[in-house]
């Protein structure tokens, strides 16, 4: 078993910037990706950034040039730094922990661009 705990979600204007943090717990040594993923209002969820263990990154096309995903030495937590946040961008933001054949997710942590 994975837990995952995000933090850093909140209100931020348009073109401000927002850092999110996934803290896993358990078996973190069986954890082979780790990505954030998001799901606004009457949307269906859909991926933001991935991470391998090799350090391998992916990202949705509405947010490369804006985001980063990226992680401690010890692969434990994963951040997402995210830039020029647009109003589009509000939804409430998940972590994903996969080992094996097994999806984890975090509680969510909300995100809204607004002024």
């Amino acid at each position: 078993q994975v837990q995952l705990v995000e933090s850093g979600g909140g209100l931020v204007q348009p073109g401000g910037s927002l850092r999110l943090s996934c803290a896993a717990s358990g078996r973190i040594f069986s954890i082979s990706v780790m990505g954030w993923y998001r799901q606004a209002p009457g949307k269906q969820r859909e991926l933001v950034a991935t991470i391998t263990s090799g350090g391998y990154t992916n990202y949705a096309d509405s947010v490369k040039g804006r985001f980063t995903i990226s992680r401690d030495n010890a692969k434990n937590p994963v951040f997402l730094q995210m830039n020029s946040l647009k109003p589009e961008d509000t939804a409430v933001y998940y972590c994903k922990a996969v080992t094996g054949a097994t999806n984890f997710w975090g509680q969510g942590t909300q995100v809204t661009v607004s002024s």
